[in-house]
Protein backbone atom coordinates (compact mmCIF):
# COMPACT_ATOMS: atom_id res chain seq x y z
CA UNK A 1 0.00 0.00 0.00
CA UNK A 2 1.21 3.86 -0.95
CA UNK A 3 1.62 6.47 1.73
CA UNK A 4 -0.59 8.40 0.20
CA UNK A 5 -3.50 5.82 0.01
CA UNK A 6 -2.40 4.48 3.90
CA UNK A 7 -2.66 8.31 5.27
CA UNK A 8 -5.96 8.95 3.27
CA UNK A 9 -7.62 5.64 5.25
CA UNK A 10 -5.64 7.11 8.33
CA UNK A 11 -7.31 10.51 7.92
CA UNK A 12 -11.24 8.95 7.03
CA UNK A 13 -10.87 6.70 10.34
CA UNK A 14 -9.70 9.79 12.36
CA UNK A 15 -12.72 11.65 10.31
CA UNK A 16 -15.30 9.34 11.86
CA UNK A 17 -13.77 9.50 15.16
CA UNK A 18 -13.87 13.39 14.69
CA UNK A 19 -18.13 13.15 13.68
CA UNK A 20 -18.55 10.95 16.61
CA UNK A 21 -16.80 13.26 19.27
CA UNK A 22 -18.56 15.87 17.87
CA UNK A 23 -21.95 14.72 18.18
CA UNK A 24 -21.38 13.15 22.00
CA UNK A 25 -20.15 16.20 23.32
CA UNK A 26 -21.90 18.70 21.38
CA UNK A 27 -25.34 18.65 23.43
CA UNK A 28 -23.10 19.67 26.72
CA UNK A 29 -22.18 23.48 25.13
CA UNK A 30 -25.36 23.38 23.32
CA UNK A 31 -27.36 23.19 26.71
CA UNK A 32 -28.44 26.59 26.95
CA UNK A 33 -29.71 26.97 23.46
CA UNK A 34 -32.05 23.12 23.64
CA UNK A 35 -33.06 24.25 27.04
CA UNK A 36 -34.91 27.81 25.44
CA UNK A 37 -36.01 25.89 22.37
CA UNK A 38 -37.73 22.83 23.80
CA UNK A 39 -38.99 24.46 26.47
CA UNK A 40 -37.05 21.97 29.38
CA UNK A 41 -34.86 22.38 32.00
CA UNK A 42 -30.95 21.33 32.19
CA UNK A 43 -30.77 18.01 34.15
CA UNK A 44 -33.17 17.32 31.66
CA UNK A 45 -31.04 18.22 28.13
CA UNK A 46 -29.02 16.27 30.73
CA UNK A 47 -31.02 13.36 29.98
CA UNK A 48 -30.23 13.68 26.40
CA UNK A 49 -26.53 13.13 26.85
CA UNK A 50 -27.08 10.51 29.09
CA UNK A 51 -29.68 8.81 26.36
CA UNK A 52 -26.57 8.81 23.59
CA UNK A 53 -24.43 7.31 26.45
CA UNK A 54 -27.19 4.39 26.96
CA UNK A 55 -26.90 3.72 23.42
CA UNK A 56 -23.02 3.56 23.21
CA UNK A 57 -23.25 1.11 25.89
CA UNK A 58 -26.36 -1.34 24.57
CA UNK A 59 -24.84 -0.51 20.58
CA UNK A 60 -20.83 -1.58 21.19
CA UNK A 61 -20.91 -5.10 22.60
CA UNK A 62 -24.29 -5.72 20.55
CA UNK A 63 -23.01 -4.62 16.98
CA UNK A 64 -19.79 -5.86 17.64
CA UNK A 65 -20.77 -9.52 17.47
CA UNK A 66 -23.57 -9.07 15.19
CA UNK A 67 -20.92 -7.57 13.17
CA UNK A 68 -18.58 -10.56 13.39
CA UNK A 69 -20.06 -11.95 9.66
CA UNK A 70 -19.40 -8.61 8.02
CA UNK A 71 -15.58 -7.44 6.61
CA UNK A 72 -14.06 -4.92 8.09
CA UNK A 73 -14.77 -2.43 5.72
CA UNK A 74 -18.16 -3.34 5.41
CA UNK A 75 -18.51 -2.86 9.17
CA UNK A 76 -17.51 0.41 9.09
CA UNK A 77 -19.28 1.52 6.23
CA UNK A 78 -22.55 0.28 7.96
CA UNK A 79 -21.94 2.15 11.20
CA UNK A 80 -21.36 5.52 9.41
CA UNK A 81 -23.75 5.79 7.13
CA UNK A 82 -26.15 4.07 10.61
CA UNK A 83 -24.71 7.38 12.26
CA UNK A 84 -25.23 9.88 9.43
CA UNK A 85 -28.82 8.94 9.81
CA UNK A 86 -29.10 8.97 13.65
CA UNK A 87 -27.67 12.21 13.95
CA UNK A 88 -29.60 13.40 11.00
CA UNK A 89 -32.62 12.48 12.73
CA UNK A 90 -31.69 14.41 15.89
CA UNK A 91 -31.16 17.49 13.81
CA UNK A 92 -35.18 16.43 12.80
CA UNK A 93 -36.43 15.97 15.67
CA UNK A 94 -39.85 18.00 16.07
CA UNK A 95 -39.46 17.65 20.06
CA UNK A 96 -38.15 16.54 23.52
CA UNK A 97 -39.30 13.30 23.82
CA UNK A 98 -38.54 12.28 19.87
CA UNK A 99 -35.28 13.83 20.78
CA UNK A 100 -34.50 11.22 23.86
CA UNK A 101 -35.00 8.59 21.20
CA UNK A 102 -33.12 9.45 18.66
CA UNK A 103 -29.81 10.59 20.42
CA UNK A 104 -30.29 7.14 21.97
CA UNK A 105 -30.24 5.77 18.57
CA UNK A 106 -27.68 7.66 17.41
CA UNK A 107 -24.48 6.35 19.91
CA UNK A 108 -25.64 2.65 18.72
CA UNK A 109 -22.62 2.39 16.51
CA UNK A 110 -20.05 4.64 18.73
CA UNK A 111 -18.39 2.42 20.50
CA UNK A 112 -18.42 -0.54 17.13
CA UNK A 113 -17.27 1.94 15.19
CA UNK A 114 -14.21 2.89 17.07
CA UNK A 115 -13.14 -0.58 18.11
CA UNK A 116 -12.97 -2.14 14.22
CA UNK A 117 -11.28 1.10 13.06
CA UNK A 118 -8.41 0.81 15.25
CA UNK A 119 -8.22 -2.69 14.45
CA UNK A 120 -8.18 -1.51 10.89
CA UNK A 121 -5.50 0.79 11.47
CA UNK A 122 -3.50 -1.80 12.99
CA UNK A 123 -3.70 -4.02 9.85
CA UNK A 124 -2.78 -1.48 7.40
CA UNK A 125 0.15 -0.51 9.53
CA UNK A 126 3.71 -1.51 9.82
CA UNK A 127 4.38 -3.39 12.96
CA UNK A 128 6.54 -0.37 14.61
CA UNK A 129 4.01 2.34 13.76
CA UNK A 130 1.00 0.11 15.19
CA UNK A 131 0.72 2.50 18.26
CA UNK A 132 0.23 5.61 15.77
CA UNK A 133 -2.21 4.32 14.02
CA UNK A 134 -4.46 3.31 16.76
CA UNK A 135 -3.36 7.45 18.29
CA UNK A 136 -4.36 8.71 15.18
CA UNK A 137 -8.24 7.22 14.78
CA UNK A 138 -8.84 7.81 19.08
CA UNK A 139 -7.27 11.72 17.98
CA UNK A 140 -10.54 12.18 16.02
CA UNK A 141 -12.53 12.23 19.40
CA UNK A 142 -9.74 14.18 21.15
CA UNK A 143 -9.71 16.49 18.17
CA UNK A 144 -13.55 16.86 18.59
CA UNK A 145 -13.47 17.94 22.28
CA UNK A 146 -10.44 20.79 21.27
CA UNK A 147 -12.65 21.53 17.81
CA UNK A 148 -15.82 20.10 16.96
CA UNK A 149 -17.59 20.68 20.28
CA UNK A 150 -16.60 24.81 20.72
CA UNK A 151 -17.48 24.83 16.70
CA UNK A 152 -21.20 23.08 16.99
CA UNK A 153 -21.52 25.28 20.36
CA UNK A 154 -20.67 28.53 18.38
CA UNK A 155 -22.92 27.30 15.31
CA UNK A 156 -25.95 26.76 17.63
CA UNK A 157 -25.38 30.20 18.91
CA UNK A 158 -24.97 32.16 15.84
CA UNK A 159 -27.85 30.05 14.01
CA UNK A 160 -29.36 26.91 15.84
CA UNK A 161 -28.35 23.82 17.74
CA UNK A 162 -29.86 21.85 14.94
CA UNK A 163 -27.45 22.83 12.34
CA UNK A 164 -24.79 21.10 14.60
CA UNK A 165 -26.31 17.33 14.55
CA UNK A 166 -26.45 17.64 10.67
CA UNK A 167 -23.16 18.97 10.13
CA UNK A 168 -21.60 15.58 12.20
CA UNK A 169 -24.08 13.99 9.74
CA UNK A 170 -22.11 15.51 6.46
CA UNK A 171 -18.90 14.67 8.17
CA UNK A 172 -20.34 10.82 8.72
CA UNK A 173 -21.30 10.41 5.25
CA UNK A 174 -17.64 12.17 4.06
CA UNK A 175 -16.14 9.36 5.85
CA UNK A 176 -17.94 6.67 4.49
CA UNK A 177 -16.98 8.00 1.07
CA UNK A 178 -13.36 8.33 1.64
CA UNK A 179 -13.84 4.65 3.24
CA UNK A 180 -15.54 3.04 0.58
CA UNK A 181 -13.00 4.60 -2.18
CA UNK A 182 -9.86 3.97 -0.11
CA UNK A 183 -10.02 0.91 2.11
CA UNK A 184 -9.37 -2.03 0.25
CA UNK A 185 -11.28 -5.34 0.77
CA UNK A 186 -8.58 -7.21 2.67
CA UNK A 187 -8.24 -5.90 5.81
CA UNK A 188 -9.56 -8.73 8.30
CA UNK A 189 -7.17 -10.16 10.52
CA UNK A 190 -7.97 -13.77 12.00
CA UNK A 191 -12.21 -14.07 13.34
CA UNK A 192 -13.14 -15.18 16.82
CA UNK A 193 -16.57 -17.35 16.86
CA UNK A 194 -19.31 -15.32 19.01
CA UNK A 195 -19.50 -17.72 21.36
CA UNK A 196 -15.39 -17.72 22.11
CA UNK A 197 -15.24 -14.03 22.25
CA UNK A 198 -17.86 -14.34 24.60
CA UNK A 199 -16.11 -17.01 26.73
CA UNK A 200 -12.65 -14.81 26.47
CA UNK A 201 -14.25 -11.71 27.51
CA UNK A 202 -16.72 -13.05 30.45
CA UNK A 203 -13.04 -12.48 32.70
CA UNK A 204 -13.37 -10.94 35.74
CA UNK A 205 -9.88 -9.16 35.24
CA UNK A 206 -11.89 -7.62 31.90
CA UNK A 207 -15.04 -6.47 34.16
CA UNK A 208 -13.34 -4.68 36.66
CA UNK A 209 -11.34 -2.68 34.22
CA UNK A 210 -14.59 -1.66 32.81
CA UNK A 211 -16.28 -1.06 35.77
CA UNK A 212 -12.99 1.17 36.59
CA UNK A 213 -13.75 3.42 33.58
CA UNK A 214 -17.57 3.25 34.04
CA UNK A 215 -17.72 4.48 37.37
CA UNK A 216 -14.08 6.58 38.23
CA UNK A 217 -14.28 8.15 34.99
CA UNK A 218 -18.07 9.16 35.33
CA UNK A 219 -16.68 12.60 36.86
CA UNK A 220 -15.42 14.61 34.60
CA UNK A 221 -18.46 13.86 32.45
CA UNK A 222 -20.71 15.09 35.73
CA UNK A 223 -18.62 18.82 35.20
CA UNK A 224 -18.45 18.92 31.67
CA UNK A 225 -22.62 17.91 31.11
CA UNK A 226 -22.86 21.26 32.84
CA UNK A 227 -20.15 23.40 32.46
CA UNK A 228 -22.27 25.75 30.28
CA UNK A 229 -25.01 26.69 32.70
CA UNK A 230 -22.46 26.92 35.56
CA UNK A 231 -20.21 29.04 33.67
CA UNK A 232 -22.91 31.41 32.98
CA UNK A 233 -24.74 31.48 36.22
CA UNK A 234 -22.11 31.38 38.27
CA UNK A 235 -18.76 32.60 36.82
CA UNK A 236 -20.54 35.15 35.25
CA UNK A 237 -19.26 35.01 31.66
CA UNK A 238 -21.29 35.78 28.44
CA UNK A 239 -22.48 32.54 26.68
CA UNK A 240 -19.82 33.44 24.07
CA UNK A 241 -17.15 32.13 26.63
CA UNK A 242 -18.53 28.70 26.71
CA UNK A 243 -16.33 27.61 23.55
CA UNK A 244 -13.26 28.79 25.40
CA UNK A 245 -14.55 26.30 28.45
CA UNK A 246 -15.19 23.41 26.29
CA UNK A 247 -12.15 23.84 24.29
CA UNK A 248 -9.65 23.64 28.40
CA UNK A 249 -11.74 20.66 28.24
CA UNK A 250 -10.33 19.57 25.04
CA UNK A 251 -6.78 20.84 25.64
CA UNK A 252 -6.85 18.77 28.74
CA UNK A 253 -7.78 15.52 27.20
CA UNK A 254 -4.96 16.26 24.70
CA UNK A 255 -2.74 16.13 27.50
CA UNK A 256 -3.78 13.63 29.68
CA UNK A 257 -3.94 11.00 26.13
CA UNK A 258 -0.16 11.81 25.98
CA UNK A 259 0.74 11.24 29.79
CA UNK A 260 -1.49 8.89 30.21
CA UNK A 261 0.75 6.50 27.45
CA UNK A 262 3.60 7.43 29.08
CA UNK A 263 2.36 6.70 32.48
CA UNK A 264 1.39 3.08 31.80
CA UNK A 265 4.30 2.70 30.16
CA UNK A 266 6.02 3.31 33.86
CA UNK A 267 3.51 2.35 36.04
CA UNK A 268 1.29 -0.36 34.06
CA UNK A 269 -2.10 -0.78 35.92
CA UNK A 270 -0.59 1.02 38.66
CA UNK A 271 -1.50 4.26 36.85
CA UNK A 272 -4.80 4.03 37.59
CA UNK A 273 -4.75 4.88 41.51
CA UNK A 274 -2.79 8.40 40.03
CA UNK A 275 -4.68 9.24 37.65
CA UNK A 276 -8.23 9.25 39.68
CA UNK A 277 -6.39 10.62 42.86
CA UNK A 278 -5.50 13.85 40.56
CA UNK A 279 -8.84 13.83 39.55
CA UNK A 280 -10.06 14.05 43.27
CA UNK A 281 -8.37 16.74 44.30
CA UNK A 282 -9.18 18.76 40.98
CA UNK A 283 -13.23 17.72 41.36
CA UNK A 284 -13.25 18.70 44.86
CA UNK A 285 -11.40 22.34 43.83
CA UNK A 286 -13.73 23.00 41.08
CA UNK A 287 -16.27 24.41 43.18
CA UNK A 288 -13.74 27.24 44.66
CA UNK A 289 -12.34 27.58 40.84
CA UNK A 290 -16.16 27.98 38.98
CA UNK A 291 -16.16 31.85 40.81
CA UNK A 292 -13.85 33.66 38.11
CA UNK A 293 -13.05 33.03 34.96
CA UNK A 294 -9.41 32.51 35.15
CA UNK A 295 -9.35 29.46 37.72
CA UNK A 296 -12.45 28.37 36.00
CA UNK A 297 -10.47 27.39 32.88
CA UNK A 298 -7.38 26.36 34.85
CA UNK A 299 -9.67 23.65 35.99
CA UNK A 300 -11.24 22.60 33.09
CA UNK A 301 -7.64 21.77 31.77
CA UNK A 302 -7.07 20.04 35.08
CA UNK A 303 -10.39 17.78 35.05
CA UNK A 304 -10.44 17.26 31.33
CA UNK A 305 -6.52 15.34 31.83
CA UNK A 306 -8.46 12.62 33.70
CA UNK A 307 -8.95 11.42 29.69
CA UNK A 308 -5.35 9.86 30.84
CA UNK A 309 -7.33 7.36 31.81
CA UNK A 310 -8.29 5.90 28.50
CA UNK A 311 -5.25 5.01 26.93
CA UNK A 312 -4.10 3.27 30.69
CA UNK A 313 -7.61 1.49 30.94
CA UNK A 314 -7.05 0.33 26.78
CA UNK A 315 -3.59 -1.02 27.28
CA UNK A 316 -4.82 -2.95 30.37
CA UNK A 317 -7.51 -4.63 28.35
CA UNK A 318 -5.40 -5.65 25.49
CA UNK A 319 -3.28 -7.61 28.17
CA UNK A 320 -6.13 -9.48 29.96
CA UNK A 321 -8.75 -9.48 26.88
CA UNK A 322 -7.01 -12.51 24.85
CA UNK A 323 -8.90 -14.05 22.78
CA UNK A 324 -12.15 -11.24 22.33
CA UNK A 325 -10.13 -7.98 20.98
CA UNK A 326 -12.61 -6.64 19.13
CA UNK A 327 -15.48 -7.17 21.73
CA UNK A 328 -12.63 -5.71 24.39
CA UNK A 329 -11.65 -2.34 21.96
CA UNK A 330 -15.75 -2.18 21.67
CA UNK A 331 -16.85 -2.17 25.18
CA UNK A 332 -14.16 -0.09 26.41
CA UNK A 333 -15.92 2.66 24.52
CA UNK A 334 -19.16 1.33 26.11
CA UNK A 335 -17.47 1.99 29.72
CA UNK A 336 -16.53 5.34 29.29
CA UNK A 337 -19.92 6.24 27.95
CA UNK A 338 -21.33 4.29 30.99
CA UNK A 339 -19.59 7.09 32.76
CA UNK A 340 -21.30 9.89 30.10
CA UNK A 341 -24.37 9.03 31.24
CA UNK A 342 -23.92 8.39 35.02
CA UNK A 343 -21.87 11.26 35.07
CA UNK A 344 -24.99 13.95 33.98
CA UNK A 345 -27.59 11.77 35.96
CA UNK A 346 -25.86 12.26 39.14
CA UNK A 347 -24.86 15.86 38.57
CA UNK A 348 -27.99 16.34 37.66
CA UNK A 349 -29.88 15.20 40.97
CA UNK A 350 -27.26 17.10 42.91
CA UNK A 351 -28.82 19.93 40.83
CA UNK A 352 -32.32 18.97 41.23
CA UNK A 353 -32.12 18.64 45.12
CA UNK A 354 -30.68 22.25 45.16
CA UNK A 355 -27.28 22.29 45.98
CA UNK A 356 -26.15 24.02 42.97
CA UNK A 357 -24.16 23.96 39.98
CA UNK A 358 -20.87 23.84 41.28
CA UNK A 359 -21.73 20.07 43.60
CA UNK A 360 -21.05 18.53 40.16
CA UNK A 361 -17.67 18.88 41.46
CA UNK A 362 -18.36 17.38 44.96
CA UNK A 363 -20.63 14.40 43.21
CA UNK A 364 -17.78 13.80 40.47
CA UNK A 365 -15.01 13.66 43.25
CA UNK A 366 -16.81 10.95 44.90
CA UNK A 367 -16.96 9.06 41.63
CA UNK A 368 -13.49 9.09 41.22
CA UNK A 369 -12.86 7.49 45.11
CA UNK A 370 -15.48 4.64 43.96
CA UNK A 371 -12.80 4.49 40.97
CA UNK A 372 -9.97 3.95 43.50
CA UNK A 373 -11.65 1.47 45.69
CA UNK A 374 -12.69 -0.57 42.15
CA UNK A 375 -8.99 -0.35 41.42
CA UNK A 376 -7.87 -1.77 44.58
CA UNK A 377 -10.23 -4.50 44.35
CA UNK A 378 -8.85 -5.51 40.85
CA UNK A 379 -5.34 -5.26 41.70
CA UNK A 380 -6.16 -7.68 45.04
CA UNK A 381 -7.51 -10.25 42.37
CA UNK A 382 -4.78 -9.85 40.43
CA UNK A 383 -2.39 -10.69 43.30
CA UNK A 384 -4.18 -14.06 44.07
CA UNK A 385 -4.00 -14.91 40.06
CA UNK A 386 -0.26 -14.61 40.20
CA UNK A 387 0.11 -16.61 43.88
CA UNK A 388 -1.72 -19.51 41.51
CA UNK A 389 -0.12 -18.62 38.47
CA UNK A 390 2.86 -16.79 38.26
CA UNK A 391 2.49 -15.85 34.52
CA UNK A 392 -0.98 -14.61 34.52
CA UNK A 393 -1.67 -10.67 33.20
Amino acid sequence: MGRGRHALILTALTLGGFAIGTSEFAGMGLMPNMVAELGVSEPQVGHLISAYALGVVVGAPLLAILGGTLSRKALLLALMSFYAAGNLASALGPDYHSLLLFRFIAGLPHGAYFGVAALTAVSISPPHQRGRAVSLVMLGLTLAILVGTPLATWMGQMVSWRWAFAAVSVISLVTVALTALCLPRMVDGPRERALDELRAFNRLPVWQALLIGAIGFAGMFCVFSYLAPTMVQVTGVAPAWIPLGLAGFGLGGVIGNMVGGWLFDRLKFRAVPVVLAWATVMLLLFPLAAHAPWSLLLATVCIGSMGALGPILQSHLMDVADGAQTLAAASHHAAFNAANALGPWLGGMAISAGLGWTSTGVVGAATAVAGIGLYLWAARTRARRRQVCPVAP
